[in-house]
């Protein structure tokens, strides 16, 4: 039996509960603005605080990184301390005008606000990706007709782009990397101009700070054909290296999609919890 109250203005039922609420369920374009609200939130934590994916515009990482492949990129383990090793791919900041010559792209109001979010590349992100080659502490000795050796240890390298040479191209001699710096060389040595272009042009501009590397690259995503992860090789666990302590552009691209599909399952529990009620 029910009945309504004058006072509430509510139905209740007879064990004196609380008010009887309708349970019908919105219709779902009603709830789509929350869908859409959660999952812009969700993405740019993603890209903030979790992994971002980024675009490989160039051939300096080749073969490991072709042009269009997109990398995930780790950020979460630098927050809690994590330094980049040696064989790491990192994507990090322009450390020091390493891409003042070349173009930035113009951007419009909409792509702005959809990159804030990660779900278009930003036009004014100065990023680079590149391998660790060597950490603070490290002897990098990089010379025209030579292997690259670190801490006296002669590399073998068998990341090299076929046929490239390891230093011939911008050959630095003997370098020590400073504490709290990482040297990096692309894998394609004959079409990147990395740490050793840098360290020739401006004595000191090659390393790179760590606080400026954004995460390390852990899996080409996309294209699918390509999927594949990134570890550390086996040529940095050659013995003798633990004697120390320790350029292109990227386009980083969105991670939106991961925020859209952990954004469906909350808002459909949230639907189940009011349809519950």
């Amino acid at each position: 039996m029910r009945w309504r109250t004058a006072k509430q203005g509510s139905a209740t039922d007879e064990s004196g509960g609380r008010p009887a609420r309708d349970r019908r369920r919105r219709p779902f374009w009603q709830e789509l603005p929350i869908l859409i609200v959660v999952a812009l939130v969700l993405a740019f934590g993603i890209k903030t605080f979790a992994v971002q994916a980024f675009s490989i515009p160039s051939g300096s990482m080749q073969n490991t990184l072709q042009q269009g492949d997109r990398v995930l990129v780790d950020k979460l383990t630098p927050w809690f301390g994590a330094t980049p090793s040696r064989g790491d791919v990192v994507v990090f900041h322009d450390p020091g005008d390493w891409l003042a010559n070349r173009p930035v792209p113009r951007s419009g109001a909409l792509q702005k606000a959809l990159s804030l979010v990660g779900l278009m590349p930003s036009a004014d992100e100065k990023d680079l990706i590149k391998r660790v080659i060597a950490v603070g502490g490290d002897t990098v000795t990089c010379s025209a007709g030579s292997p690259l050796a670190v801490n006296g240890v002669v590399l073998d390298e068998p990341y090299l782009y076929p046929g490239a040479t390891p230093c011939d191209d911008y050959p630095v001699g003997t370098v020590t990397v400073p504490k709290d710096r990482i040297w990096v060389m692309g894998d394609h040595r004959n079409d990147s101009e990395d740490s050793r272009y840098h360290e020739l042009d401006r004595a000191g501009n090659g390393f790179v700070p760590v606080d400026d590397v954004i995460g390390r690259a852990v899996v080409v995503a996309w294209p699918l054909g390509r999927w594949a992860t990134l570890p550390e090789p086996d040529t940095f666990g050659q013995q003798g290296l633990a004697a120390g302590r320790g350029g292109e552009p990227v386009a980083a691209a969105a991670p939106g999609a991961l925020g859209a599909a952990a954004a469906v399952p909350l808002t459909l529990w949230l639907r189940r919890r009011r349809a519950g009620r």
